[in-house]
């Protein structure tokens, strides 16, 4: 786990994934701007309907790197020597909702399928432990039966899904999986952890 003291700007993780590719997890920088294009230039057409940014576009990419601000958003980066395999992002609540923090990953399609984003998951949610957040919650269109089953495999629970909250390109709607996951047991009003 990432203690609170631990700065984000250095963390650093090495992983063996299923195939024994090892790869280095580490935050987003802003000179990663190329990095990232080319991570999204992997993108299929049906990955790209199912997301919320145009990650074709190379002005998106550099709007991320030019604007990093960690304090709002960590993204992470997974690479091998020069090449990005992956990129999670998690992102903090503020105000009212400053204990949340919402996740979103996107994997390079030869990657997927090898523990890659489960791994990445994890790291998102050690960080989220580490800066005191409460809980996370995760978005997926519900038609990403395979995404939505990475996060319950982390221990992510289905709240509910709110049909037809998503927009495809073509103008078909399709529902919104959210899910949560708890990074602290619920306590009573003694400060007593209590069953969910």
């Amino acid at each position: 786990m990432v203690e609170a003291t631990v700065e984000i700007e250095t963390y650093r993780e090495l992983v063996t994934l299923r195939n024994g590719i090892q790869v280095l997890l580490r935050p987003m920088a802003s000179d990663d701007c190329q990095t990232l294009v080319d991570l999204f230039a992997t993108a299929t057409d049906e990955d790209v309907r199912y997301l919320r940014d145009n990650i074709r576009d190379p002005a998106v990419a550099r709007g991320w790197c030019d604007n990093l601000d960690y304090e709002r958003v960590f993204p992470l980066m997974a690479v091998i020597e020069e090449r990005a395999a992956g990129q999670a992002t998690l992102h903090f609540g503020c105000g009212p909702e400053r204990h949340c923090g919402k996740v979103r990953i996107f994997v390079a399609r030869d990657f997927r399928r090898r523990g890659l984003g489960s791994r990445m998951l994890n790291a998102l949610i050690d960080v989220a432990r580490g800066h005191g957040l409460q809980f996370l919650m995760a978005e997926v269109v519900s038609d990403q039966a395979s995404v939505i089953r990475t996060f319950m495999h982390a221990g992510f629970k289905l709240c509910f899904t709110l049909q037809d909250a998503f927009m495809l390109p073509t103008g078909e709607t399709r529902g919104v999986a959210t899910l949560k996951l708890c990074l602290r047991p619920p306590c009573d009003e003694f400060g007593m952890p209590t069953e969910e």
